[in-house]
């Protein structure tokens, strides 16, 4: 079989990592801070880290908490918020992470229709007239995992009021915030927020690399201390190493680079695939996205991706079915993550998935 091309995973390829820059941060660390990096630490993650990320956003350092990973501090306030039988509202589809967090957490699940303006905030609207009282409704703002799509600045301002005048919290799950290739950015509904309606989340897995697992989270500072409390009996601290490692990556300016090249890669290999489906797979029906790792792909209804998958992985493409991301649907849709592949297997890469999908 010939070697597997990936538009599975949700990654940057090892091409675009700075590499040497992260190895340069490592050491700056160790010599600047050695006691801080070997040492327990505390459970708000590696202080200067904490008050680098409260200055971006604008926010006092109480107001925000590092963790191992964007996924745990989803963990940390979905364990808060959540509880079995709780509403909750989800986007249609959404990230499969965040839909299995929720299960497991016994949360009852109301997924709310997406369009190319993000999350439809009018049928969001009906379903509150209508009696439901969530707790949470969790957002992908920005080039949504997995369609693409971004959420309009008008619909940021009727879900903040929404949120308002029903008493729940918007979880801004944000990671992909800086990957905009096309387009102005707008922003954030924690930006927007005056009401202390909004926790927002991010990480440098996008932007940096995914092996050093920091995320974080920005909210309202009594949500940080109970959150605290919990990953102080959790963990005692996160990874105070790799917190130190991006302190530095980020302080020197090497993020901001790092930034700048994960933007243009992404920039031309979603324009690459663009191309390709098009040329290959023209019944396909998609919306390029104007920033982010993701590409969902529609097909006819006579196309069933529970079979292309395994044709595709025989023909060596990976892709993730469409239904993984739902509770219900997906059976004619895929996820494509642009992110891990180089521009010159794209091309092939879709060739071959066009193969599979004609061959049933």
């Amino acid at each position: 079989m010939a070697d597997t091309i990936s538009f599975a995973r949700g990654a940057p390829s090892l091409d675009i990592v700075d590499v040497e820059g992260l190895k340069q941060a490592a050491v700056r660390a160790f010599d600047s801070d050695p006691g801080g990096l070997t040492a327990y630490g505390t459970s708000v993650g590696y202080l200067p880290l904490r008050k680098w990320i409260a200055d971006k956003h604008g926010v006092a350092p109480e107001q925000v908490l590092v963790t191992n990973g964007s996924l745990q501090a989803d963990a940390f306030l979905f364990d808060l918020l959540v509880q079995p039988d709780s509403d909750v509202v989800v986007e249609r589809p959404t990230y499969d992470r965040t839909l299995l967090g929720l299960r497991n957490r016994r949360g009852n699940l109301h997924p709310v229709t997406v369009d190319d303006d993000g999350i439809d905030v009018e049928e969001l609207a009906k379903l509150l007239d209508g009696g439901l009282r969530p707790v949470l409704a969790h957002i992908i703002p920005n080039f949504q995992n997995p369609a693409g799509v971004t959420l309009s600045a008008l619909r940021r301002e009727r879900l903040l009021e929404l949120a308002r005048e029903y008493d729940f919290t918007i979880f801004e799950d944000d990671p992909y915030l800086d990957i905009r290739f096309a387009g102005d950015p707008l922003p954030t509904m924690r930006e927007l927020d005056r009401d202390d309606r909004v926790v927002y989340a991010s990480s440098f897995t996008k932007t940096v690399c995914p092996g050093l697992r920091v995320g974080y989270l920005v909210g309202p500072a009594a949500t940080i201390a109970k959150i605290a409390k919990v990953a102080t009996n959790t963990y005692i601290s996160p990874s105070m190493v790799a917190q130190g490692i991006v302190y530095q990556f980020a302080t020197s300016g090497a993020i901001d680079a790092s930034i700048a090249t994960v933007r243009a890669a992404l920039s031309e290999r979603v324009n690459l695939l663009a191309d390709a489906l098009g040329k290959h797979l023209p019944e396909a029906r998609f919306t390029v996205p104007d920033g982010g790792y993701f590409l969902w792909v529609e097909f006819p209804d006579s196309v069933d991706v529970a079979k292309v998958a395994p044709a595709a992985a025989e023909r060596g493409v990976a892709v993730v079915k469409g239904s993984d991301f739902l509770l219900e649907g997906g059976e004619h849709a895929l996820r494509l993550a642009y992110s891990a592949v180089t521009p010159d297997q794209i091309d092939e890469g879709v060739r071959r998935l066009a193969e599979a999908v004609h061959a049933g």
